[in-house]
């Protein structure tokens, strides 16, 4: 090869002074750290997919083991006494705090896309730096030795004319190569140290995101033990139905016998179906209200659901894999929509409703049934823990429920190719399965209403 001869030839004949297109002493000493990096990374046994699944880990554990000092959380909890005396006082700050939430759940999951990004393009410099590794270390070589013995000028030396004249002949040649080579060593190390950067700050944003959904998560627990504290239930009333609901799911083969059974023979369900038809009646009797969401206090239905029709909001933030009328993965088609979500996200009521059933079924994990008037029926599936009652009123975006760490799996409903949390929401009237495209809203009004 005609590189390390020039580098041979090199020592002792070039000229002084800096020469255009090659790196100076000072580049060259810099590059060093990062490039002997780039060569310890490739004698590392670890490979890129180690390397993904070690990354997938840190950003899984930067906020999932934060937690608020008992200073600040006694400090919520006397903020959260002091407005529970008044429950309209205590719905909005609920609802508002969820939406909080939310938002927050939709930043880590863009933070946490990005800093996936950062890392693939980190592992494809890495990968290119590991792959030239040899011609690198022959630059760095040749740089380094002009750099560092320069040859003595023709002016001073002239009977060194002869050999410097023939080193700058051979030397000409190669030095194209050279200036190449330098280039993209620059340019990869120079991507490399912005990478690292981005990454840095990108880490630092989980990080302080993730103290904030903290604080507002046990914000919301706190909110929602004083909602129930509202809900006026013996424990020992609430045991028996919860265990009697339980042994109806069992029981149940479907969906529509688990709805049919439970408020024909629970209290709580029926009262609930009640509760529904008297403000169906309500309702009809009396003019719209102008701004049907604007009471946090009501106790039915700020609205018709059939009048909700693009003003329903995602229940959790995610993204969507499936919805109704698509093709699943046993030859039919799915009955609602899938949502894939991050660990532990927040769940909310995307209608106000009452609670029909909230606890396991079958292989859907954690089901939560509401109530929303006229027929309807709003199922969520998949959850890991449910924070309402059998029988309580829920408002339209009041945190209702708690995914898991991983996906619950479901041969009926659920995306069985999705690692990640996924949340199944099915419309239902009068026990039949409905198209629920009509009633969401598109994502800008959502965030335009919270």
């Amino acid at each position: 090869m005609i590189l390390p001869l020039a580098v041979a030839l090199a020592a002792g004949v070039l000229p002084q002074g800096p020469r255009p297109g090659l790196a100076s002493e000072e580049q060259i000493e810099t590059a060093q750290e990062p490039s002997s990096a780039a060569a310890e990374t490739a004698s590392e046994p670890e490979s890129l997919a180690d390397r993904k699944a070690r990354r997938e880990e840190e950003l899984s554990t930067l906020t999932r083991d934060l937690s608020l000092s008992a200073d600040r959380q006694a400090a919520l909890a006397r903020e959260i006494r002091a407005i529970e005396r008044d429950r309209e006082a205590l719905n909005a700050d609920l609802l508002r705090t969820a939406q909080r939430v939310t938002r927050l759940e939709e930043q880590l999951a863009s933070t946490e896309s990005r800093l996936r990004r950062l890392g693939e393009n980190e592992d494809a410099v890495r990968a290119s730096l590991v792959k030239r590794q040899d011609v690198l270390a022959e630059v760095l070589s040749a740089l380094q030795r002009i750099g560092r013995h320069p040859p003595p000028p023709l002016a001073v030396r002239p009977r060194d004319a002869l050999g410097a004249v023939r080193s700058a002949l051979l030397l000409n040649a190669v030095m194209p190569e050279l200036h190449v080579e330098a280039q993209a060593l620059a340019s990869d190390l120079a991507s490399l140290r912005q990478l690292k950067v981005s990454s840095a700050a990108e880490r630092d944003r989980l990080v302080a995101d993730g103290q904030r959904l903290a604080e507002e998560r046990t914000r919301v627990e706190l909110l929602v033990a004083s909602r129930k504290r509202d809900y006026e239930r013996s424990e020992s009333e609430l045991a028996q139905e919860r265990d009697r609901s339980r042994q109806l799911a069992e029981d149940a083969g479907t969906l529509k016998e688990l709805i049919a059974t439970l408020e024909r023979d629970i209290a709580s369900a029926r009262d609930a179906a009640e509760a529904a038809r008297k403000a169906d009646e309500a309702r009809r009797n009396a003019p719209p209200p102008s701004d049907p969401f604007s009471d946090p206090g009501r106790l039915a239905p700020a609205i018709a659901f059939a009048d909700a029709k693009g003003r329903i909001g995602s229940p959790v933030a995610g993204t969507v894999l499936r919805d109704f009328g698509a093709q699943d993965s046993f030859g039919g088609t799915t009955q609602g929509r899938s949502i894939a979500a991050r660990a532990n996200a927040q769940v909310v009521a995307p209608v106000d409703g009452w609670v029909v059933y909230a606890g396991p079924f079958r292989s859907y994990g954690q089901v939560l049934i509401l109530n929303a008037g006229d027929g309807y029926h709003i199922l969520l599936a998949g959850m890991d823990r449910t924070n309402v009652e059998q029988g309580q009123f829920v408002l339209a975006g009041e945190p209702v429920a708690t995914m898991g760490e991983t996906r619950v799996a479901s041969a009926a409903t659920l995306d069985l190719a999705a690692p990640q949390p996924v949340l199944y929401v099915e419309f239902r009237k009068d026990g039949v399965s409905i198209d629920p495209t009509p009633w969401w809203g598109r994502p800008e009004e959502e965030k335009a209403r919270g």
